[in-house]
């Protein structure tokens, strides 16, 4: 369903993906990282969901029907590894600062922030291509510290 916009992402050299693919991409990567810890909890999906309708203007309906897309296209994505780089290579650096900020809130959702998620916003910072500082000024944000 989705091999079309996994075989751009993972191309040699990735063009920038127009808003809607993008747009999935991204919220795909929300859904890996809540994912993460076996737990996909409804509060992470409701985080999602809220970042979704902040980040796009969607309606509720459209942001929860978007997050059905990304849970579809999260299971079929190659590894985290590729499928980050690939997301560096087709999104502009501003925007992946602003999925760090949003993936620290689904990483904050429940309430509790372990060494595991730690580890993996660390690598999924790394891959896009944001420094520690940058990734540490977002999950505060996320946190409402700044």
């Amino acid at each position: 369903m989705f091999s079309d916009l996994i075989n751009r992402l993972t191309a040699p050299d990735p063009a920038r993906l127009p808003e809607p693919d993008a747009r999935l991409a991204l919220a795909a990567l929300m859904v890996r990282v809540a994912r993460s810890d076996g737990d996909y909890a409804d509060v992470e999906k409701d985080r999602i969901d809220r970042i979704l309708i902040v980040r796009h203007g969607l309606n509720p309906d459209a942001a929860a029907g978007l997050r059905a897309q990304a849970e579809a296209l999260e299971e079929e994505a190659p590894d985290t590894v590729r499928f980050t780089r690939a997301i560096k290579d087709a999104v502009a650096l501003e925007e992946r600062i602003d999925v760090i900020e949003a993936l620290w809130k689904v990483v904050l959702a429940d309430g509790q922030r372990d060494e595991e998620e730690d580890s993996l916003l660390r690598l999924l910072a790394s891959l896009l291509g944001i420094n520690d500082r940058d990734s540490n000024l977002a999950r505060q944000r996320a946190q409402g510290k700044v």
